[in-house]
This record gives C-alpha cells, sequence and structure tokens, in this order.
C-alpha cells in the first residue's frame, strides 16, 4: 500500500493544521470541551459520525477531588466508526495536556497555564489524518476501523472511562494500536517492545489526621508532620527490605503538605506517593503491605488516616498482533527503521485496553537524543513525521482486516 503513504503525504499540511490548533487550546485532565468539539467537527467534515464516550464515575469523582484536581463532571471521549461488520481494529490516541507552562517562541506556542509537552496534540492530528485516509478507502475496508480519542492518559484513567462507557463494544473490538510520538527518538524511526511495554503506576494520597495545638505542648497533640514522616521512612525501608533487587520497583513521593507555622502543630498532614514497576509480583505486595505500614504507624501514634489510591497497570503489548502490524507498519517507514526497545519507565493508561484486547503499541520518532524530553517546557516536535504516522495507523488497520476478514 505505497499509494496510501503518497496519499498521507498530500494531508501532510492539514495534520499539522490540526496539530497546531490543538497545541495552541491545551486541556488538562478527563473534561476537554474544546478538543473534543474540534476533533468531532473535524471529523464531521470527513463524512465521519462520531459521538462522545465516557463516564465519571461519582466515586471516581470525588476522589479526584480528594486528590487536590478541580472537578471533573465528563469524561469527553470521542468514539467514532468507519466500515462495518465484524472483525473490528481500534485505533487510539489521547488528546489531554500537562498542567504546565510552555516556554517556546512558536507562532502556535499554547496560549494557557497548560500545554502538550507529551505530543498528544500529534496523536489526535495523526489520527485525524489517519481518519481521511480510511474513509476514502472505506470500499476497501474488510470490517470496522474504530478511532478512539481519548481524554485523561495523563491521569491514568481515561481510557478506562471509555472502557466502562462501552467502547470495545458495538462492535466488538477485536485488536487494537496506538502510536506514542517521542522527541527524543529520531525522526521516522518506529520502535516497539512485545511483552510488558510500560511500567505500572499506583498512586497513594494518604491523609493523617492528628491533633492540632501550641508547639510548646507536643504532649496535648497528635503530630501529624511525624507520622508522616515515619510512614514515608518506613514505605523507603519496604522496598530496600521486601522487593527483590531484581524487580525492577520504584517508589517516590511527590507531596508532603502540612502546617502553616513553627508555633503551630497542625491538625493534618497529607502525603502522596507514587509505585512504578514492571514486576507483577512485586507490585501486588506493595499493594498489600501499604495499607498495613500506614495503618501500623498513625495507630502506634494515635493518628487517624485515609488512603486514596488510584491504580494504572502495566501496558502489555501482544507478540503475535506486534509482528503481524510491523509488516504494515513497514510499508511505510521501511523495515531498516523499525527497532525493539526496551519497557518505558514511565506508564500508559492504554493499558487498560491491552487488558481486554490483543494489542500493540508503538513509539514514532520525532526529534532525536539531543533534543528536550517529554514532560520539559521546551519540548518540541519535528512535524515533518506526522504524516507517517497517519499513513502508520491507517495501513495496519485495512492490512489488519484484510488478513482477519472470514
Amino acid at each position: 500500500m505505497k499509494e496510501l503513504l503518497e496519499e498521507a503525504k498530500l494531508l501532510q499540511e492539514q495534520i499539522v493544521a490540526d496539530r497546531r490548533y490543538l497545541h495552541q487550546i491545551p486541556e488538562v485532565g478527563m473534561d476537554l470541551p474544546e478538543s473534543a468539539a474540534y476533533i468531532e467537527k473535524r471529523l464531521a467534515e470527513m463524512g465521519i459520525e462520531s459521538h462522545r464516550c465516557g463516564v465519571m464515575e461519582e466515586s471516581v469523582r470525588q476522589k479526584y477531588i480528594k486528590m487536590g484536581f478541580p472537578d471533573m463532571k465528563a469524561s469527553t471521549g470521542v468514539v467514532a466508526t468507519i466500515g462495518s461488520g465484524s472483525p473490528c481494529i481500534m485505533l487510539r490516541a489521547d488528546f489531554d495536556a500537562l498542567p504546565m507552562e510552555e516556554i517556546n517562541d512558536l507562532p502556535f506556542c499554547s496560549k494557557r497555564n497548560a500545554s502538550h509537552m507529551c505530543g498528544h496534540d500529534t496523536h489526535a492530528a495523526m489520527l485525524l489524518g489517519a481518519a481521511k485516509l480510511l474513509k476514502d478507502h472505506e470500499s476497501e475496508l474488510k470490517g470496522t476501523v474504530k478511532l478512539m480519542f481519548q481524554p485523561g492518559e495523563e491521569m491514568g484513567y481515561g481510557s478506562k472511562t471509555m472502557i466502562d462507557d462501552g467502547l470495545l463494544e458495538n462492535p466488538k473490538v477485536d485488536a487494537a494500536m496506538a502510536i506514542h510520538i517521542f522527541s527524543t527518538t529520531p525522526v521516522g524511526q518506529v520502535t516497539y517492545c512485545s511483552g510488558v511495554t510500560s511500567s505500572s503506576l499506583d498512586t497513594f494520597a494518604i491523609r493523617i489526621q492528628g491533633k492540632g495545638g501550641h508547639s510548646s505542648t507536643p504532649d496535648l497533640c497528635v503530630d501529624p508532620i511525624m507520622i508522616a514522616n515515619q510512614i514515608y521512612t518506613a514505605l523507603n525501608m519496604l522496598m530496600t527490605r521486601e522487593i527483590s533487587p531484581q524487580a525492577v520497583a520504584t517508589l517516590s513521593g511527590g507531596v508532603m503538605r502540612s502546617g502553616t507555622a513553627v508555633n503551630i502543630i497542625p491538625d493534618t498532614a497529607e502525603l502522596q506517593v507514587g509505585l512504578r514497576t514492571y514486576n507483577v509480583e512485586a507490585r501486588k505486595h506493595v499493594l498489600e503491605r501499604l495499607p498495613e505500614i500506614v495503618d501500623a504507624y498513625a495507630k502506634a501514634w494515635h493518628g487517624e488516616y485515609e488512603i486514596t489510591m488510584f491504580n494504572c497497570p502495566c501496558t502489555f503489548t501482544d507478540e503475535a498482533t506486534t509482528k503481524e502490524l510491523l509488516e504494515s507498519v513497514a510499508e511505510m517507514v521501511g523495515e531498516e527503521n523499525i527497532q525493539p526497545m526496551p519497557p518505558m519507565a514511565g506508564t500508559e493508561d492504554f493499558s487498560y485496553v491491552a487488558e481486554q484486547v490483543p494489542s500493540t503499541f508503538l513509539i514514532l520518532g520525532a526529534g532525536g537524543p539531543e533534543q528536550y524530553p517529554h514532560h520539559n517546557p521546551r519540548m518540541v516536535l519535528d512535524e515533518s513525521v506526522f504524516y507517517q504516522g497517519a499513513a502508520i495507523h491507517a495501513n495496519c488497520a485495512m492490512e489488519w482486516l484484510n488478513k482477519h476478514s472470514k
């Protein structure tokens, strides 16, 4: 399907325009109304019907509020289908931004106190390009291609909200693929990893309830800062004494919050820690032991506590599906530009899809090792590869349907 690559080149200007528009209106979290509306508008211009997908359960909504996030009443995922019948392959793009300022001198810089420093604007634009290619070839499709535009990936839960709202049904999804752009991977290079592809992420927000008072009378108080410190120290000891050194697992504290003045023992303290690992057994052990440790230390010093937890599993890339799809990738970028990679240290909530459907996760290079990494305020991408991302999506979908049609 080399012709598809040439067709994609003709869409490069539009893909760049879509990306630059989304880049200037970054939205953070699950509720991304402006970005979702733009995606819906662009799909409608191609003659593709779409619908919103994503449900924010009240318990999840309240958990995020407790974590300090703004209230998110909706999850604004967008789903569309091209073709009909079975089998069905799904192509995924996330489109949420990061809560950080962009520091770049570009004509299309973010206009808000948020930014697309992880390239999700590009993912959405490339999938819109693929949508156009697939719509133009709809009569040739031997099944259905489902398009998944998801919010909330940076929160590790956006895909879950869509799955809970029926994403993988009507029609039933038989395989799935996602592409992530990388600023530190050479331009035009595609990398992949079979098996465990990204680490899990388990986030714990621990709220300690003490008894505040004057610093001159600590005997009349219950010091929540002391309890939080002891919990954090104990959790780090857990990682060095009960987790095998051969298991790649890290636990880090990102938030320690309490107090207003040196002469006041505060009433409460908050500690937030995150666990990342590729090891299923290590993860299971920490998930069991962490609440026990928090309970023991809080009670030892007469405090009370509440734990709010979010869990995002490892992404597993299906070996057979990946081997099959890489043949179609090679047609678009050349076999010499495809390289295996070790698992990513970061977390991908495409994991929720991969738990239920044979899936492939690919990296598309748009820079090089000398470039600023993702989540850096100066990260930039080489736009010349965007049409390749659209072509990879479309060719993989079409060829997979050809092979699996009944």
